[in-house]
């Protein structure tokens, strides 16, 4: 049946009321003392004229709203028509449907030269999305359908990401309108109104969730009225704040925030501890649909969005989704030498051709990646959200199978390594990153830097992944720490113990080399492109007493925690030698053997060497040479043995990264003393010539000529350059074909660059025969 409605402005609705005559509304306008009059309404004066003492004049004096209000049902109408009842003037019409507030427009001032942008440091990302930090204020202004009250409007913002948004989660925020802002907590506050336009402040806590948010806001009144809600058409994404103090991630130094956060382009280091080279790469976390691609391989992983708010869970999550080897991760690893369905991993320079594909592949894994491409994306796709990284190169990187926390080397009795034992590896170099953040969860003195390794080595907790290991705890042996602490450790400070085995089938130790594993730690300095030597963050000095203490505290947790019950005596030493940066590709290799008899009697022994090819993992791909050097040494006396490796030995059999290792052992006939030393050493490869043509300038077009000599006696075929400048040009390969011995390759780019400032040209070349060939170009480009 209809009923009659009457509405009275300025307090709450008082209901509804039957009649049997067709629907009159009623407008009761309530005034109270001293506020102006409003004309009285035209349905108001016709029900007035029509029954007058029912529906007197209000006196202007006082009303209670709460006295009862009768409805006067209106006269039945006569059989002879009626004039045409007034209608409400267009002025009071709009007054009634502009009495219910709603929103017409959201701007989240999201420009990059937003203030918003630029204080929460994010003008560096690529598009004009709203991309904010977590535990800092940011801006936004609603555009009304008429000027909000405080008196008799509300209003609150709802947050949402995720499938399942909830509050009890985190995933749903509802954020209410207060009057003063505080800390911690998701409040707006109203700072500017202008009209039918307030601009509001709103902060968020230090603890939200990371991820891509949505946004509505929704409007009602005082008086319970049925809310109107507007969904905005643009998203809001959050990211952690390495510039809040209360983010986990906070990192108090202004030049470490610029290197670790804001530094897209770095340097990777590789090779051996005594021929450390260098590469440029380009992280790109800022780069166009990058934001993108790092989002998306968190929304692929099992993380569920209430777990983003967490960087220790977040960055563990991530060493696992890098590498696509139990969960369709970004990269595929492959250290066969045969990538011909994919790109080697030797040919990338950058991260962001390698998420962008991914992304774009709806999560397709990339082939191929080996440790520096791994770590090279995990340390992209942590700046990208906010987290302090870098990439670290250990050299000498053991590689402990058997959570034993010693590097082991089995021999059996007539000294001949036992190849089926020796599962545990040293690599040559191994590339993993460091994470800034606080660790909560372990006992004080841990945060800082975090070990986390995105290569496919060993499981944890089932998957391939590593960390993030507290560095403090690495260092102190302290590996009953999470996460995977005993195997960074192992990586960084193990023993490698020699054992040889008995008739009775036991074996023993004869041998304990301390100083065999975890040299030159390097990563890029902060602010140069310097090599930063942070050995001694990962552990003690070599040999001193805290050292010892670290590596015999970590060796009780470990599979063999008696290993280090027996002191073992020495007087004879063995060492090999390097001139200058090493034997050079394409050459003879030579080294130094130096042996010294620390005694006051003579001694003899055999030394036995084998070289062998090895991938820079530690895996030996075969022997190329092996002889016997017999050595007689009188009192104190010391000997230099000239080792030679010819050229035509190894210039067929060399993989990936023309790595060599070379293996000394013997035993000391007066003594028994074993001998043992393990050599690595890399074949130097020539860098690409970079020569900048032209002068920089923004939307000029210049040039760039690069330059390549093969140093082999033999032809490269089908090389691939690669070559990709961040504002100078997108990377693109140039096919070259076959090169010949000892021949020069020149090419020359032409391109535009589209951003001012300092900018590095970087190319790389690829082909089967050699690897790790790559240059750089430093370009300053000026505005127009």
């Amino acid at each position: 049946m209809p009923s009659e409605r009457m509405t009275v402005r300025g307090t709450s609705e008082i209901g509804r009321f039957p009649g049997a005559a067709p629907p009159t509304r009623v407008e009761l306008t309530v005034y109270k003392e001293g506020e102006k009059k409003h004309e009285e309404g035209g349905c108001r004066r016709w029900l007035r004229r029509m029954c007058p003492c029912c529906c007197k004049r209000q006196n202007s004096s006082s009303y209670d709203v709460t006295d009862k209000v009768e409805m006067v049902k209106p006269p039945t109408p006569n059989l002879t028509p009626e004039p045409a009842k007034p209608k409400p003037e267009n002025g009071e019409a709009k007054e009634m449907e502009e009495m219910k507030l709603s929103v017409r427009s959201v701007d989240l001032l999201s420009s990059k030269t937003s203030q918003n942008r630029r204080e929460h440091h994010t003008n560096l990302y690529h598009g004009d999305e709203l991309i904010i930090r977590r535990g800092q204020t940011f801006q936004m202004e609603l555009e009304l359908n008429r000027p909000f009250s405080a008196e008799t409007d509300k209003l609150h913002l709802d947050l949402k990401t995720g499938p399942l948004p909830m509050v009890s989660k985190g995933t749903h925020v509802i954020i209410p309108l207060v009057k003063h802002l505080e800390d911690e907590r998701w409040e707006a506050k109203i700072v500017e109104q202008s009209a039918n336009k307030i601009k509001l402040s709103v902060n968020s806590p230090a603890t939200a969730v990371i991820g891509l948010y949505g946004l509505s806001v929704t409007t009602n009144s005082l008086k319970g009225e049925a809310a109107n809600t507007h969904d905005s058409s643009k998203n809001i994404v959050m990211l952690f704040n390495p510039w809040c103090e209360e983010d986990t991630v906070f990192l108090d130094d202004d030049e470490e925030r610029d290197e670790y956060v804001l530094n897209d382009i770095g340097r990777i280091y590789y090779g051996t501890e005594k021929q450390i080279g260098a590469r440029t790469w380009n992280f790109g976390q800022f780069h166009e649909g990058i934001l993108d691609a790092c989002l998306f391989v968190l929304e692929k992983s099992d993380m569920p969005p209430s777990g983003r708010g967490d960087a220790v869970n977040v960055v563990r999550v991530l060493s696992a989704m890098i590498n696509a080897q139990d969960d369709f991760g970004v990269l595929v690893g492959n250290w066969s030498g045969d990538y011909a369905d994919g790109v080697s991993p030797s040919a990338w320079s950058s991260s962001v051709e390698i998420l962008r594909k991914y992304h774009s592949s709806d999560g397709t894994p990339v082939s191929y990646g080996q440790c520096w491409v791994f770590s090279g994306v995990t340390t992209t796709v942590l700046r990208c959200l906010g987290i302090p990284a870098r990439s670290v190169t250990n050299f000498q990187s053991a590689h402990d199978t058997d959570v034993s926390l010693t590097t082991d080397v089995y021999f059996d009795a007539n000294m001949e390594p036992i190849d089926y034992l020796n599962s545990d590896s040293v690599w040559n170099f191994h590339v993993w990153n460091d994470c800034w953040m606080a660790r909560p969860d372990l006992p004080p003195g841990h945060g800082g830097w975090q070990a986390v390794d995105s290569t496919p080595q060993e499981t944890s907790q089932g998957t391939f992944r590593c960390g993030p290991a507290s560095v403090n705890a690495i260092r102190s042996g302290q590996v009953y720490l999470k996460h995977d602490t005993p195997f960074v450790f192992a990586e960084v400070n193990s023993d490698k113990i020699y054992w040889q085995r008995n008739l009775d089938g036991t074996f023993s130790q004869i041998y304990s080399e301390k100083k065999a594993v975890g040299h030159n730690i390097s990563t890029k300095a902060v602010g140069s492109d310097e090599r930063a030597d942070i050995t001694n963050m990962y552990k003690h000095q070599e040999g001193s007493e805290e050292e010892r203490i670290a590596v015999e505290t970590a060796s009780r947790y470990g599979s063999k925690p008696d290993v280090y019950s027996e002191p073992m005596a020495e007087d004879v030493s063995v060492e090999v030698k390097m001139d200058g940066e090493g034997p050079r590709m394409g050459a003879d290799a030579k080294l130094s053997i130096l042996v010294k008899n620390l005694s006051s009697q003579p001694r003899r022994t055999t030394l036995h060497s084998q070289v062998a090819v090895m991938y820079y993992t530690g895996v030996l791909k075969g022997t190329i040479k092996k002889e016997e050097m017999p050595v007689e040494l009188l009192p104190n006396e010391e000997k230099t043995i000239e080792w030679v490796l010819p050229y035509q030995q190894y210039q067929n059999q060399l993989v990936d990264q023309a790595a060599l290792m070379l293996t000394l052992s013997g035993r000391v006939s007066e003594t028994q003393q074993v001998l043992a030393n393990q050599t690595t050493f890399r074949l130097r490869t020539p860098d690409l010539s970079i020569r900048p043509l032209g002068e920089a300038v923004v939307g000029k077009e210049m040039a760039a000529k690069i330059t390549f000599t093969n140093p082999l006696p033999r032809m490269l075929k089908n090389v691939v350059f690669r070559v990709e400048g961040l504002g100078l040009q997108k990377g693109h390969e140039v096919v070259v074909g076959d090169v010949g011995g000892h021949s020069t390759v020149t090419l020359t780019e032409h391109f535009i660059p589209t951003q001012p400032g300092s900018r590095k040209l970087v190319a790389s070349l690829d082909c089967k025969q050699l690897t790790q060939v790559h240059g750089v170009a430093d370009i300053v480009v000026f505005e127009q």
